[in-house]
């Protein structure tokens, strides 16, 4: 039997006492085995303010509670990355959710509401919030793996494909209750913040564990670019969320993400150098994005055809 729970990690040693060694050495054990386990876990006192998180899950329940005309206005543009605004996922979609998408603050792309009032100026704090958490859990992750100062801080320097979207998860009908399908995220680290419907599951050693929802906790999980990076010694995360019959699910997630045109593939340090071969075939990280972009507006029919990245991997 698993163990029913993901760990949850102090990050007050990396915000508040930066002089308490013993609690970060701590925390990076803690997190280096999930990450090799199963790509998972959770932290408290990371730095954003709880009362920023209340006051934007409760703004976001209040706009997508308007109708579906006022929402429409703020309908994605053309040639952003991802389709940033107001999104609703297409009738023929197993994935039963709608979802407002911004990246970071001062991108042209953002398609951002003026209704609630103080609804942008909240999505545009808990962007940087999220951003700035990130950093540090890239810097984490980055000794976990031994890798070179800096390292990950250098190859992924480029914020710009950071985003961040506010989701809710329609309640469920008395045939079904999927509201995203088992998956695995494609970018680099993810962020969530839940409200207390939860719905969020792991999979843990062949089982799904619920994420019980904790005020002033944040999960984590690591996605498909740290996997290829590791050559798979950390794991992307499996997950999904399952609706409650009684009420919408409102979350956030925040995808601190990789810039598009960067290359790739299993480093030296955990293939070659160590005389292990690459687990994945190089590849663009925007070609990549639009397999899985095209994997929400054609899914597939059969779910095997769902392109994952395993689509990279080097068969032995």
């Amino acid at each position: 039997m698993a163990n029913l729970s993901i760990p949850t990690v102090d990050f007050s040693p990396f915000f508040i006492d930066g002089d308490d060694q013993d609690g970060k050495n701590n925390a990076k054990e803690i997190i280096k085995q999930a990450c090799s386990d199963y790509g998972f876990f959770q932290v408290v006192n990371h730095g954003i303010p709880r009362d920023l998180t209340k006051r934007a899950l409760k703004l976001s329940q209040t706009f997508f509670a308007f109708p579906d005309e006022e929402k429409l206005k703020y309908s994605p543009g053309s040639a952003a990355p991802l389709p940033a605004g107001y999104n609703k996922q297409p009738e023929h979609s197993a994935d039963k959710n709608e979802y407002l998408l911004m990246f970071p603050p001062q991108s042209t792309f953002n398609v951002l509401p003026t209704n609630p009032p103080e609804f942008r100026e909240v999505l545009e704090e808990l962007f940087t919030y999220f951003a700035r958490t990130g950093e540090v859990i890239e810097r984490i992750l980055n000794d976990c793996l031994g890798l070179p100062p800096n390292f990950l801080k250098e190859y992924n320097n480029d914020r710009s494909w950071d985003f961040m979207a506010a989701l809710r998860y329609f309640p469920a009908t008395e045939t079904e209750n999927n509201g995203i399908s088992e998956h695995e995220d494609g970018n680099c680290i993810t962020f969530v913040i839940q409200d207390q419907v939860g719905g969020l599951e792991v999979r843990k050693d062949g089982e799904w564990i619920p994420v019980i929802p904790s005020q002033g906790t944040i999960v984590v999980n690591i996605s498909d670019v740290i996997q290829v990076l590791s050559n798979n010694k950390f794991k992307s995360a499996t997950h999904r969320v399952v609706r409650s019959k009684e009420r919408s699910r409102h979350s956030f997630a925040f995808f601190y993400n990789l810039q598009g045109d960067k290359w790739v593939e299993p480093l030296p340090q955990f293939s070659e150098e160590i005389g292990e071969a690459p687990k994945y075939r190089g590849f663009l990280y925007k070609d990549y994005q639009t397999l899985r972009m095209r994997n929400k507006t054609h899914p597939p029919s059969k779910p095997e055809d769902v392109i994952h990245i395993t689509h990279y991997a080097i068969s032995t």
